[in-house]
């Protein structure tokens, strides 16, 4: 396919014609005008036209590299140009180069050994290639050889030119078709769609864009995965219908490419396409000639048979692969190869070859005890297993020489097959034995007696995230599905198991094994409520128990080793691994540093200590000391082994952003809000060196590989090198548009990336101080990079909540990972090149698979941090919002929580409740903002325009409208009724986090993290006063009831009040010792009452300004207040997950609302298998000791 670029003089008249529309480079119009050329329209479908892109229209402005011709005349006609007078080479014919194919062949056998089929393989071929088929399908009984024939035959189609990509995937562990939809669509976009459409229907149109664009070949193996079992062959499975709807827009709509599936049975309604002259077939496979059965057949050694007996010996099992090399292993080792002598026994049974599942049965039977476990084991695991991991799954330990012989027989019969990975065995012979698994673990179940159900565990709660949820999806349901067909209904299902459990207590781990795991399991997946339930004094291996509650669970004297529960974490900051990649250590808004087991994801250590924020953690080069730094503007320095604190470095007057150590680990530099650098001696904790020059914040530091060179960067948009011996800036490197955040050396020292508010990752020479290429593809602010170990491959975590893996040597993004549900703002790269870890805001942390793009292991944290709270007009009602994505509504009589109002799919920070004390509206960090009745609970009005988090909410003192805040530095004005946004307000250079209207509603505040206060005319959207009121971020602006008096507060540890509207400064309220987060004005305007970070509240006179009561109680940082409508009393919001009620006059807590936490009650006594560390986690979540 052609590609154009423009010309040096080209470039001069795009750039001229751009700053003549008046749009900025990054305005999302260019693109949405250039999709209407193309005939898509993003408001009405929410996609772009194919080519279209924030990557394609950043290389359409710089010129050096081609875009694709379509989107490059569509940008030219945006701009009002002819793409003829501005394309390179212009006078010349354009030539169309053979594209270099691009391949992923997933997890594609090796068919290097591959017999017959040479006129299958002409046939398909000739369909894609000369007949231009769009859908083909392979059908055919398993082990006839489906999956082989479709790698061989897209291998040969390769070769021929005609195809510019190939992926390959197996539908084996029945992947939900959105994810399918997503490695599609970001492979044939070369990872350029970031912003997917939400709907399956929307994907798949996307996708066909792409499908028209190119040639292309998709191949989905083993589609029978996803169909349902049964006499009505072809059914998708429910939840899988999407497929369905993918292959009809295959078949339906005009493209040039094609998806060739294999499948045991064809998918329901695809007949109805097909015919011999239309786009759509299907090709039955037979069994292999006598030739290549016999082929097949010497690879297993020597056999002796005369022609008949060949033909009769294939034929009889139909020549199916599987089905001969099976035979061929029990010839040889029993008959000693003597084929005659076989067909003489075996003709004395009634054995008839209809399918594979009729041998598999007839040699499952023949296995041993020990064999037939294995077969179990390999089945459940997956994915190859090694040898020493196949070991540590039984129950009782079994001597290696017998479990060598039992493999080598397995593997003789063609049963099992090793692999680079370790011991795994072909589909249909797993499927097999999976479907023995449901059978006999239900059978166990339903008779209570138990054998395969304690010997094995059906899910493995420390296994790969992927696997375990094909575990739940291919296990686990089918035998609750199971189970309600024998016993009716979900109670009896509890009762059985109950009983079962009831009847294990206090046996030997021998003889429970694995079935309580396996219980509480089933349980929970069949939503069968588990609290109050009696698990004491037995063995709970492998019992995945993250997300959910266990009120009141009794687990006393229970081993709970390889259970997975759910972490207490605040939003993790930073991950690092340890140098040996054994350890992962994370920081967090929770003030803590933990210290994780990469391999199992057991927490080992809780660091504690600092008093705020933990910013940054990194692990010293010899893996002993543990560093950390924070936003209490302190460097901690840790035993990585115990988690002790060996010291703690004093000397930065502002929040410590970032540490690293040098090389030799002997000096450890760190960046800080105080715009300086500072360099530590590790042994004795001096300071021994300031670096000076940053007119900002500098948020990353980063030693050169060779330790001569220290790069630092920060708000300035700058990157500084400096002499580390000297400490001279050698150079400051001046691209970026917005601060850069992170920064890394490639391990050859000769490069270095830097990430950028931008949205852009920049490769520099830092030698020489030249930009060597920029990345672009994010769609917000990227925050992190982490070259590999290798330096081959970056990694950068983005705001557009994608993590991306770049190709340093080509330049190109070769994978982007999803499923992050909030900003990632750290990556990092395990020491063996296998891992990336990522931690978004979230409160969760990801390991992800670097090769495959899969997720391996995720961490989960809960808590029910109490954020914005607020009493309701008439002060029967408090309203509480929360980072568990709900707002509660709680009885200020009772003291009892109403109602939770759910919906928001993210954090809530603002609350609002309408003057009349019907309607509330709440801000959430999904950039929505809902309005909800609060008698019913439901929300009525869901308000989208927002690009990032909202922060603050509040009515207009009439009611009609009200005003929002966000991230994204603007405030709306909105008729809540219609949804209709009125107005946009902007002038803010960073995140807006409070807005207040004045008494009478003509004028509107608004407290920035640029430090300043704006007044603003809202009607109008002037801004007509800005304060530069404090000198860091401005959580919070009030206004008194009078309208005389506004207040803020802000992270620099004090509260100010103003006059209005004159914006006089009056006075400064200190006292507080962190940030203050939230402040209120008493009804009467008398006192003024202030949250903070350092988890008190506290009273003001506002006159004298002296604090009158200090409030304290809360655990955990304050992060909002409020006043009751008569004034007599403050509700106070904490992250110890609590709202306190305080009296304003004594400041003595009067009650304490609490929601009912997730292990709330759970008994803990004397259990064996968990770290110290671990058991403090599952107390702070509600568990008893």
């Amino acid at each position: 396919m052609a590609t154009l670029k423009a010309s040096q003089s080209g470039l001069g008249i795009i750039k001229q014609a751009r700053i003549a529309k008046g749009w900025s480079v990054d305005d999302f119009r260019w693109l949405e005008s250039a999709s209407e050329v193309l005939d898509v329209s993003w408001s009405e479908s929410g996609v772009l036209a194919v080519g279209i892109s924030e990557g394609t229209w950043k290389r359409f402005l710089a010129g050096k590299n081609p875009i694709n011709p379509e989107a490059f005349k569509a940008y030219c006609q945006v701009l009002g140009l002819n793409w003829q007078e501005v394309i390179e080479n212009k006078v010349e014919k354009l030539v169309s180069p053979s594209p270099t194919p691009v391949t992923d062949w997933g997890d594609a056998p090796d068919v290097s050994i591959f017999y017959g089929r040479q006129v299958e393989i002409q046939l398909v071929k000739q369909w894609v290639i000369q007949e231009n088929c769009r859908l083909i399908t392979l059908l055919g009984m398993g082990g006839i050889g489906k999956t082989t024939l479709s790698v061989k035959v897209a291998q040969q189609i390769l070769e021929t030119g005609n195809i510019e990509f190939v992926i390959w995937r197996s539908l084996r562990n029945a992947p939900p078709i959105e994810d399918i939809l997503v490695e599609l669509i970001q492979f044939l976009s070369s990872q350029e769609e970031t912003f997917l459409p939400s709907s399956v229907s929307a994907k798949i149109s996307l996708l066909l864009k792409y499908l028209r664009s190119s040639h292309c070949l998709l191949i989905l193996d083993n589609v029978e995965s996803i169909l349902q079992a049964g006499e009505r062959t072809g059914l998708y499975r429910v939840g899988y219908e999407g497929y369905g709807e993918l292959l009809r827009c295959f078949a339906e709509t005009s493209h040039q490419s094609c998806l060739l599936l294999t499948s045991r049975e064809k998918p329901q309604g695809l007949a109805r396409y097909e015919g011999e002259n239309l786009p759509v077939r299907s090709l039955q496979l037979t069994g292999l000639a006598d030739k290549e059965g016999r082929e097949l057949f010497a690879l297993k050694g020597q056999f002796t048979a005369s022609e008949g007996e060949w033909q009769a010996l294939i034929s009889r099992y139909g020549g199916n692969p599987l089905a001969l090399k099976i035979v061929a292993s029990s010839i040889h080792d029993f008959f000693e190869g003597d084929i005659c002598q076989f067909l003489e026994i075996s003709q004395q049974s009634t054995f008839i070859f209809d399918d594979i599942r009729d041998l598999l049965n007839q040699q499952f039977n023949r296995l041993t005890k020990l064999e037939r476990e294995i077969m179990f084991w390999i089945a459940i695991n997956r994915e190859p297993i090694s040898l020493s991991e196949l070991q540590t799954d039984f129950v009782t330990p079994i001597l290696p020489r017998e479990l060598l012989e039992s493999l080598a027989s397995l593997q003789r019969r063609a049963f099992i097959e090793k692999t680079t990975g370790g011991l795994t065995q072909q589909p249909v012979v797993m499927e097999y034995v999976i479907n023995q698994i449901i059978e006999l673990v239900s059978e166990e179940i339903f008779n209570q007696d138990i054998s395969l159900f304690a010997s094995h565990a059906l899910m493995k709660a420390q296994g790969k995230d992927y696997v375990r949820e094909t575990q739940i999806n291919l296990i686990l349901q089918p035998v609750i599905n199971q189970l309600i067909n024998q016993l009716g209904s979900l109670e009896n299902i509890s009762h059985y198991i109950k009983q079962i459990i009831s009847n294990l207590q206090g046996k030997t781990p021998k003889e429970t094994g694995y079935v309580a795991a396996n219980s509480l399991n089933l349980l929970h997946q069949a939503e069968i409520d588990i609290s109050g339930c009696d698990f004491s004094r037995l063995t709970l291996w492998q019992a995945y128990l993250q997300g959910v509650n266990l009120h009141d669970v009794n687990f006393v004297n229970s081993d709970l080793s390889r259970c997975v529960f759910t972490e207490t974490l605040g939003n993790i900051l930073s991950a690092n691994f340890s140098p040996n990649g054994e350890l992962l250590a994370t920081c967090d808004t929770d003030c803590n540093v933990r210290i994780w087991e990469v391999q199992t994801g057991k927490l080992l250590l809780i660091c504690q200590g600092h008093q705020n924020w933990v910013r940054f953690v990194t692990f010293s080069p010899d893996g002993k000391i543990l560093a950390s730094c924070g936003a209490d503007h302190l460097i901690k320095l840790w035993n990585a082994s115990d988690g002790i604190c060996i010291k703690t470095l004093i000397g930065h007057h502002h929040e410590v952003f970032s540490v690293a150590f040098s090389p030799k680990g002997n000096i450890l530099a760190s960046a800080s809000g105080d715009r300086t650098i500072k360099a530590w001696d590790i042994h004795d904790g001096n300071c021994i060196k300031t670096l000076t020059g940053h007119t900002d914040w500098v948020r990353c530091v980063a030693f050169s590989p060779d330790g001569e060179i220290l790069a630092s960067s920060g708000a300035e948009a700058q990157i500084k090198l400096w002499d580390m011996e000297s400490g001279e800036c050698l150079q400051t490197l001046i691209e970026h548009q917005s601060w850069v955040r992170s920064i890394a050396f490639s391990s050859d020292n000769q490069t270095l990336a830097s990430a950028s508010g931008d949205r852009t990752i920049k490769i520099w020479n830092y030698q020489t101080g030249e930009c060597i290429k920029t990345y672009t593809g994010h769609t917000n602010s990227v925050y992190s990079v982490a070259f590999s170990p290798g330096g081959e491959i970056l990694v950068s975590g983005s705001g557009d909540r994608t993590v991306k893996i770049w190709d340093c040597d080509t330049h190109t993004c070769i994978k982007t990972l999803y499923k992050q549900t909030n900003e990632v703002c750290c990556v990092a790269v395990s020491p063996d090149n296998q891992t990336i870890a990522c931690v978004s805001l979230d409160q969760t942390m990801r390991l992800w698979d670097y090769h495959s793009g899969q997720c391996l292991k995720t961490w989960q944290g809960n808590t029910d941090w109490a954020l914005p709270v607020k009493y309701s007009p008439n002060g029967q009602i408090l309203a509480s919002g929360s980072n568990d994505k709900s707002i509660k509504l709680w009885d200020l009589q009772t003291g009892n929580c109403l109602r939770s109002l759910q919906g928001h799919t993210d954090f809530i920070y603002g609350i609002a409740f309408s003057p009349d004390g019907q309607i509330l509206a709440s801000a959430s960090t999904d950039s929505t903002v809902r309005l909800w009745t609060v008698n019913t609970g439901k929300c009525f009005q869901l308000l989208q325009g927002h690009t990032d988090w909202v922060y603050a909410v509040e009515f207009h003192p009439q009611g009609e409208i009200i005003a929002t805040a966000s991230a994204d530095c603007t405030i709306k004005i909105w008729d809540w009724q219609t949804g209709k946004s009125l107005n946009n307000l902007t002038g803010h250079h960073d995140k807006i986090l409070g807005i207040a209207f004045n008494s009478d509603g003509k004028f509107l505040a608004s407290s920035s993290a640029d430090q300043t206060v704006r007044i603003w005319d809202w009607q109008t959207g002037d801004c007509v006063k800005t304060l530069n009121a404090h000198e860091d971020r401005i959580y919070a602006v009030i206004f008194s009831s009078d309208g005389k008096i506004f207040a803020t507060c802000s992270t620099d540890q004090t509260i100010k009040l103003w006059q209005f509207p004159t914006g006089k400064f009056l006075k400064t309220l200190t006292g507080h010792h962190n940030w203050v987060f939230s402040i209120a004005f008493s009804p009467d305007g008398k006192i003024i009452v202030s949250a903070s970070h350092d988890q008190t509240v506290r009273i003001w006179d506002v006159n004298t300004g002296e604090c009158q009561h200090i409030c304290a109680g809360h655990t955990h940082l304050v992060s909002s207040v409020a006043f009751s409508p008569d004034g007599k009393f403050i509700a106070s919001g904490s992250q110890d997950q609590t709202v306190r009620i305080w009296d304003i006059n004594t400041g003595e807590c009067r009650r304490i609302f609490i929601a009912k936490r997730m292990y709330e009650g759970m008994k803990i006594t004397g259990v064996k298998g968990l770290t110290d560390a671990t058991i403090l986690t599952l107390q702070a979540l509600g568990a008893v000791v």
